[in-house]
């Protein structure tokens, strides 16, 4: 098995990051800088910033929260939020970003997969997934921070988008976000058996035993996770002993 990676999320709106459940209900939870900054000296394996309103608001990432952030950590991270050509790829890997992370623009114009893997590189290209449940064993595509149906499926669209050049994908289940009550195993797992990227698991992470289950049970390659860290539940030392205690290589 490939060493598990623990990334942090941050969800950044207006400039703060935030948490909500179900994608809705957004909590303010600190400013970004500080939580990347303390992230990184966690020893963190890398660090996912989404601007989460820009999709909605039309507008473009804020380049210069992104770069601040750069400028406090020494890990890769992944940006993502209003990314709609290559002009916004290439601006927001000069801000500091090692990854950019497309949803919205992802299933709107595919293209952008392809033409960001050949000038960039697919290591620099994470297709997002926002998924939600719609039968046993279905998940349908939401795009726009979860608010629009697509009618796509998405262990297809995951296909796909591995055919496109995509180099990781990051699956959340919008049915589980939030809630701290695990992850959609399920979903996790039959997108991880159906292709052959990364797949970083999201969304519901509350417990320890959570995050075993999703790389064991769900063949996740990394774990995504935000309340469990920004409210100080758990410190990435204390999720590193225990995955490590449970049988499974991280980094």
């Amino acid at each position: 098995m490939v060493a598990i990676r623990i990334i942090p999320c941050l969800d950044v709106k207006d400039g703060r990051v935030v948490k909500g459940v179900h994608f809705e209900n957004i909590v303010e939870a600190g400013d970004p800088v500080e939580h990347a900054d303390f992230y990184s000296r966690e020893n963190a394996d890398e660090l996912v910033f989404l601007d989460i309103s820009a999709t909605i608001e039309g507008r473009k990432t804020m380049v210069d929260v992104v770069k601040k952030v750069s400028e406090v950590v020494f890990i890769p991270m992944t940006v993502g939020g209003g990314i709609k050509s290559l002009q916004d790829i290439e601006d927001i890997l000069k801000a500091g970003a090692d990854k950019i992370s497309i949803n919205t623009s992802a299933v709107k114009t595919p293209d952008l997969i392809k033409e960001g893997s050949k000038k960039f590189g697919s290591q620099c290209i994470v297709v997002a997934i926002d998924a939600k449940k719609t039968a046993e064993n279905q998940w349908e595509v939401y795009i726009e921070s979860g608010k629009t149906p697509t009618g796509i499926d998405a262990v297809e669209w995951a296909k796909k988008v591995e055919g496109l050049g995509a180099g990781e994908i990051l699956l959340t289940s919008i049915d589980m976000d939030g809630t701290q009550k695990g992850y959609d195993v399920p979903l996790t797992r039959k997108v991880s058996d159906s292709v052959r990227l990364p797949v970083i698991a999201s969304g519901g992470a509350g417990t320890l035993e959570h995050l075993s289950e999703v790389i064991k049970e769900g063949r996740a390659s990394a774990v995504l996770l935000a309340s469990l860290l920004h409210f100080r539940k758990y410190t990435i030392a204390q999720i590193k002993d225990y995955i490590k205690k449970v049988g499974i290589e991280v980094r």
